[in-house]
């Protein structure tokens, strides 16, 4: 037991450091992603000035943006770009049986480089949220109560584990397919519109609105930003950390049996 835990901390320790190397790009990327919060700022503006009211769905102006804000919070803990298709490639060009030869979990040790990846992005780009969310603190009705705020952590941290597990599911597929960048970019487009990365999701009509509440992408942007916002009831706090957290054990299932039916299917040739 000890030797493995000395073993998956070694690969962790080399994760960080091997992360640490991008460092300048981690910080520079963070500040390109906000940019287009000067774009938001003009647009929503010009949106309520035409709609010449107050409020929309019970959104002000300031709490868009807020929202804007936030949401780019939670999809820089939610986004795992690469992982799919990197899986993808593994399967398909037979480094994967490295993993089937070796006392290492596949799914264990992308979770951990993944886990390295956050830590070190978040570590860096402290700075650059840190002047951001400065600059545009106007915007914010205040903290919220600890219990929400506890809330809003819980969420943020779900939506990791929900984006990593959903993503390495899709990169299993590969085990039948070997290309999934067409059913990747499908899934993008729907978590694109349906995550509420680019508006909240009381915008959608009905019966829209119904059929995205059923769906597990709204998890990875729009809910840790509306439980931040005080848009989510509180007697609706707790259902609906549930259901985020069913939908994270659901894709651990999902990605391990699919990985488990995926090595029965597989085979490989050659050194």
């Amino acid at each position: 037991m000890l030797a493995r835990a000395q073993t998956w901390w070694t690969i962790f320790r080399i994760c960080v450091e091997e992360r640490l190397v991008y460092r300048g790009d981690f910080a520079l990327g963070t500040l390109m992603r906000f940019l287009p919060i000067v774009t938001q700022i003009f647009l929503w503006t010009a949106v309520f000035a035409g709609a010449g009211r107050g409020t929309i769905v019970g959104y002000t102006r300031q709490d868009v943006i807020a929202y804007y804000l936030l949401t780019t919070i939670t999809r820089a803990f939610s986004s795992m770009p690469g992982l799919a298709s990197g899986l993808a490639r593994q399967v398909r060009d037979g480094e994967i049986k490295k993993f089937m030869i070796q006392p290492i979990d596949v799914i264990g040790f992308l979770l951990l480089a993944r886990v390295a990846h956050k830590i070190v992005y978040y570590a860096v780009a402290l700075g650059p949220f840190a002047l951001v969310f400065f600059l545009c603190r106007g915007y914010f009705p205040g903290w919220p109560e600890p219990q929400v705020f506890a809330a809003y952590l819980a969420s943020l941290v779900m939506a990791f584990l929900l984006g990593f597990f959903l993503e390495a599911t899709i990169g299993m597929l590969s085990f039948w397919f070997l290309e999934v960048s067409s059913l990747l970019f499908v899934y993008m487009l729907f978590n694109f519109f349906c995550s509420g990365h680019m508006f909240p999701l009381e915008i959608l009509p009905q019966p829209w609105q119904g059929l995205v509440d059923m769906l597990p992408l709204k998890y990875l942007a729009y809910y840790p930003a509306a439980i931040f916002l005080g848009k989510i009831p509180p007697d609706e706090l707790a259902r609906g950390l549930v259901i985020q957290a069913l939908w994270v054990v659901f894709f651990i299932v999902a990605s391990r049996g699919a990985l488990n039916a995926g090595y029965r299917r597989y085979s490989g040739y050659g050194g």
